[in-house]
């Protein structure tokens, strides 16, 4: 399977060829050939899932394949750094989610980028991030993953700030850039703690749960806690910067002042579950030596999809809500993946994070693509210039209706076979999670379709002009993407994906399944009282519960805390005193230093006339200094 090489390397040719050649070719053209390489890569990726998946298994599991491997950087006699492909389930599916996505987005941004300055640049960035993204995912070590996954920083930095000229975007990136780079200094400390312990970076070495190494460091400690404890903490701080958990999710909202196809590829699709692939990939080393922190990883996704779900609930930007709600879905994703930390039900926790995973990023993805077209045909993102646009939009309204029903957990759309399964592990792992996972499944259903009846149905808004369907180029993603949406949930998902390899039958349960839909249509009953038609309700509970409605709608002031944090304290009491000393004391002890040389080269400069008269007096003055000495001492 060599030729899956291809599949990261037409990304990065095309970057490099649009980079530089882009800006002395018609636009058309740099667009027709970075979406035919795209495509070109997402063919290939399903040739590599379609001729992986039907191979034999082996002692009944998939064997994992590398292609390719190539040795880069020898430390030691057992530490190096290869540049390599790891073909497994997780980074299988993951080639084809990522392709998928991107594809979609290729094709989508003929439309909606037309016209637009820097239409090679934005291209060339696209290509920059799935090369980037197609390379973490297929990494054969850790420090392969975390090379790609700094360039997937950048790629984010450079797509969110592509309006360089509009101060929001360039302050977004540089807040996205900022914020996740805290992140990955934690990932990377986590790196080399594992690395110098386990002495490897190899993955397969790493979760083969046979490394005597790793068993010899099992018992050791820092400040109580277990060093392997430590080191997998610190890797997951990196996935919760990238994946936009609490704390560290301050920068995702704001990312939605890049293009809005960009806000589908990025962050909704692929880079934003980066951190959960990172514990997917890892999860033999947190079961076996770090299942507490598995456990912590869980109520972290789980606080964070309630705080994101209730944000959402009250925001008045499109974009900004579905934002909100990726940090909500992805929080999903690591409660999947934490309750398997205790109790042994790693199986199905374990699956159902990496099929919402895999769904997820299908109907987020058009909810995505689906705003764009919205906003290209409204010019707003604020649901006050919507409403009634069912009849104008309606490609847009019945595949956006479909993705809100399968984020929603409505069958048979494939959100609720891969949520369902979440909530059946969260209620295995404790009532109290699976009740709490389903009150949020609840507030995801209503702030969606709030969404959707603000849109579509609700009271209509003038416009200088009459809203229209969005081109051909634009639809044809949205129902390929809804096409997925119908039928991905009747994916015998565990038969290829499973936490040891083995085939995971996935099995309904009846009692979860029922009460999450009866829970998703009492709040949708709700949102179409509230939304579909103009009601006085929504205003009243907001006067109501005035306190939390203007809280969440300011986030809960995270961000102000982070302000004043760094302004008011770091920049202020730490920063400044640093600053003075840096000004007065060290520069002023090297001004010092160069002011007492220049003085005293001025003072003695005289030694130096050129004068031999002045050179014997001296000498002779000297000599009678020294002789004088030497005579009474």
């Amino acid at each position: 399977m060599e030729y899956t090489i291809f599949i990261i390397l037409l990304p990065l040719f095309m970057f490099l060829f649009l980079g530089l050649a882009g800006n002395k070719m018609k636009p058309v053209s740099a667009g027709i050939l970075g979406t035919a390489s795209l495509a070109t890569s997402a063919l290939l990726s399903y040739s590599t899932a379609w001729q992986y998946f039907t191979t034999p298994r082996i002692e009944g599991v998939f064997p994992a394949v590398t292609p390719i491997n190539i040795e880069w950087l020898r430390f030691t006699e057992h530490l190096h750094i290869d540049l390599g492909i790891l073909l497994d389930p997780i980074s299988v599916m993951m080639l084809v989610v990522i392709t998928t996505v991107s594809l979609m987005v290729h094709i989508y941004s003929f439309g909606y980028m037309h016209g637009e300055k820097g239409f090679q640049r934005y291209y060339a960035f696209l290509s920059l991030f799935t090369f980037s993204m197609l390379g973490l995912v297929v990494a054969t070590n850790i420090f392969q993953m975390y090379i790609f996954w700094e360039l997937v920083g950048v790629s984010s930095y450079l797509l969110i700030g592509f309006y360089y000229t509009k101060p929001a975007a360039i302050a977004a990136s540089k807040k996205a850039f900022i914020v996740t780079r805290f992140a990955d200094l934690g990932f990377l400390i986590g790196i080399l703690v594992l690395s110098f312990y386990s002495k490897t970076f190899n993955f397969e070495a790493l979760c083969s749960g046979d490394l005597p190494t790793l068993s010899a460091a099992a018992g050791q400690t820092f400040m109580g806690c277990s060093v392997l404890a430590w080191g997998l903490g610190l890797c997951f701080v990196g996935g919760a910067g990238k994946s936009a958990m609490f704390p560290l999710h301050i920068w995702l909202p704001d990312a939605m002042e890049g293009p809005t196809p960009v806000s589908a590829l990025i962050h909704a699709a692929t880079m934003v579950v980066a951190g959960v692939y990172l514990v997917a990939r890892m999860f033999p080393l947190y079961i076996d030596y770090a299942p507490n922190v598995l456990v912590w990883i869980g109520y972290i996704g789980a606080f964070t999809s309630l705080y994101a779900a209730i944000v959402a609930c009250v925001q008045t930007d499109i974009k900004r809500v579905l934002a909100f709600s990726t940090i909500s879905q992805i929080g999903f994703m690591f409660v999947g993946l934490g309750v398997s930390g205790m109790g042994g039900h790693h199986g199905l926790g374990y699956m159902a994070a990496m099929f919402h995973l895999f769904t997820h990023a299908m109907f987020k993805a058009l909810l995505f693509l689906g705003a764009g077209a919205i906003i290209h045909a409204v010019h707003s993102n604020e649901m006050k210039d919507m409403g009634q646009l069912r009849r104008q939009l309606p490609i847009t309204h019945i595949t956006f209706l479909i993705a809100c029903l399968a984020i929603s957990g409505i069958p048979p759309f494939s959100g609720f076979f891969s949520k369902d399964e979440i909530l059946a592990a969260a209620f295995q792992f404790s009532p109290v999670m699976g009740w709490f996972m389903s009150f949020v499944a609840a507030l995801t259903a209503f702030y969606m379709f709030r969404l959707y009846y603000n849109i579509f149905w609700g009271k209509a808004s003038k416009h200088e002009h009459t809203p229209h369907e969005a081109p051909a180029s634009m639809t044809t993603p949205l129902i390929i993407l809804a096409a997925i949406t119908c039928v991905a949930g009747f994916i015998p998902f565990g038969e290829f994906v499973s936490s040891n390899g083995q085939p995971y039958i996935i099995h309904i349960d009846s009692t979860v399944a029922i009460t999450s839909v009866v829970i998703a249509l009492i709040s949708i009953s709700i949102a179409t009282i509230f939304y579909r038609k103009t009601s006085v309700i929504p205003e009243r509970l907001a006067r109501t519960f005035h306190g939390l409605y203007t809280a969440a709608s300011h986030r809960f002031y995270i961000d102000e805390v982070y302000l004043f944090i760094t302004k008011n304290i770091i920049f202020k009491h730490i920063s400044a005193p640093i600053a003075w000393f840096d000004r007065h004391i060290i520069d002023g002890a090297m001004n010092l230093l160069a002011t007492g040389t220049q003085k005293t080269a001025y003072a003695i400069r005289g030694f130096q006339s050129g004068q031999i008269q002045q050179y014997a007096w001296v000498f002779l003055v000297g000599t009678l200094l020294i002789i004088s000495l030497l005579l009474f001492i």
